[in-house]
């Protein structure tokens, strides 16, 4: 496995977690640029460097500050926090990691600073989907909720807790990136001319991507379920009305939105309607007394009871608590049962399955487009068109081994938008194979190329001044590194 690009700079961000991530989400990550330039290879040979740089384990040292970036520490403990998740995810890096990773986790901090000086923000509700998505697709990968938390050894809303703080970090360098590059483009004279200078061979490989269409079904949830959280959400409100305990105590340690429960369920900034469920927004808005909670509101995300803080003429703050109800395996039966059905009607002839996506599926996101599936690449750029790692990996699995035009069988997924368990069928529409990059064919992707490349050379230059115009204090022990940028030892 190679670790390069955003691929570091991630595990950098989520050194607090030993457990691996899936390979499907590292090489996703490898594939998004090659910006921090950091590189590994199996077959690679260690640089050089002080033997007393090598860090014993975590659990037999006291903990030290080893790099000072500004006025941020990065203490031991973060150093062997990668180099522990890097091992369980084979990772080898091609310069000594007690070298590489200080040095990423130094480049991290200059992101971050950055982001505060340029008062560059992110919101809880963007945390919370970031987090939501990342545990919905480890449960697509361990295969259940239960597995993933056994594996994990620690309860959904622990790991919620647990991954808050880094997701945040990871949302704000991307964002502050992002920044950066804005004003970078290229123009199409500028793409044929980087492409004509490269003999045939050095073209680049399209992987083979697909376009996909989708019907779901979501397993009905049984009233005894609904019933249950609504008792459950009836006790909080009674509790609270009793004066025995606070809205936020009870938030923190029930509700299941990972985005608020940590703030007792608060919301972290005054927000408007247009950002809220609109059902969630209806009932929010008509609040009035902060000492009053909400009846219960359902939204597709599942059921809450609310509680006003404050009011600022059209923007509201309120903290929540919100219950997922769980379904049964004989809802989901019945729902793949409807889908079978429906995938035989289409391959009869009796619809077709645009037909289908259209009056059936119940995925808002598609349904209005014949179940055509979207892409958003890394500009922001809509497109029908996926690379099989960027499909949810249960949609994948299906549709590797389908011809086009086929329709799948009945399978289950977790849906990343709102961590439902839904039931689905997929047609595969068009497949292009694998193939070298010709201009009037992938324009697009090798104008991506190039802009990556200016964009990759702005951020290299940008590091390198930044680490000079920042104050940094290095452990001795660290300073015959083999560094990628110069310039930390002052």
């Amino acid at each position: 496995m190679k670790l390069r690009g955003k691929t570091a700079l991630w595990l950098v961000a989520s050194a607090f977690f030993f457990a691996a991530v899936s390979a499907s989400t590292v090489n996703d990550c490898i594939a998004d640029d090659n910006t921090m330039g950091v590189k590994a290879d199996s077959t690679a040979e260690v640089s050089n460097v002080d033997s007393t740089a090598a860090a014993p384990n975590p659990s037999s040292v006291v903990d030290e500050v080893i790099w000072v970036v500004g006025d941020e520490p990065i203490l031991l403990s973060d150093v062997e926090n990668v180099r522990m998740q890097s091992e369980l995810e084979g990772v080898k890096w091609d310069r000594n990691p007690d070298c590489a990773i200080p040095e990423q986790l130094a480049v991290q901090k200059l992101f971050l600073h950055q982001a505060a000086i340029d008062s560059i923000e992110v919101t809880e509700s963007e945390v919370a989907q970031s987090v939501e998505e990342q545990i919905n697709y480890w449960i697509q990968m361990t295969g259940s909720r239960e597995k993933l938390e056994e594996y994990k050894n620690m309860s959904l809303s622990e790991l919620r807790q647990t991954l808050h703080d880094d997701f945040r970090n990871r949302l704000l360098i991307n964002r502050e990136r992002e920044e950066l590059v804005s004003d970078i483009t290229v123009s199409p004279a500028d793409v044929r001319r980087y492409f004509s200078e490269l003999p045939e061979d050095s073209l680049p490989i399209i992987p083979t991507e697909v376009e996909v269409q989708i019907i779901t079904r979501t397993p009905k949830v049984a009233q005894e379920e609904v019933d249950r959280i609504k008792n459950q959400l009836r006790e909080y409100t009674e509790r609270v009305n009793k004066g025995e305990t606070s809205f936020a105590t009870l938030a923190t340690l029930y509700s299941e939105d990972p985005g608020t429960a940590r703030q007792g369920g608060a919301f972290q900034d005054y927000v408007g309607r247009g950002v809220l469920d609109p059902t969630f927004a209806s009932v929010a808005f008509n609040l009035t007394d902060p000492k009053k909670i909400s009846k219960i509101v359902e939204t597709e995300y599942g059921f809450h009871i609310i509680q006003l803080i404050d009011k600022r003429g059209d923007r509201i703050k309120v903290r929540h608590i919100l219950l997922r109800p769980k379904v049964t395996q004989e809802a989901i039966d019945f729902a793949a049962s409807q889908l079978d059905s429906i995938a035989g009607n289409i391959r009869e002839g009796k619809f077709s399955f645009d037909e289908a996506a259209t009056f059936i599926s119940d995925d808002k996101d598609t349904r209005n487009n014949h179940g055509l599936m979207a892409n958003q690449g890394n500009d922001g750029r809509m497109t029908s068109r996926f690379q099989m790692r960027n499909l949810p990996p249960e949609i994948a699995k299906v549709v590797d081994s389908m011809k086009v035009g086929e329709v799948s069988a009945p399978f289950q997924m977790i849906s990343l938008k709102n961590g439902k368990t839904v039931c689905a069928i997929v047609k595969l529409k068009n497949r292009v194979e694998t193939h070298r990059a010709t201009i009037t064919e992938d324009f697009q992707t090798m104008k991506d190329i190039v802009l990556a490349k200016r964009r990759e050379e702005f951020i290299d230059k940008w590091i390198k001044d930044k680490i000079k115009a920042t104050y940094v204090r290095i452990n001795d022990r660290y300073k015959n590194c083999d560094f990628q940028y110069e310039g930390w030892v002052k």
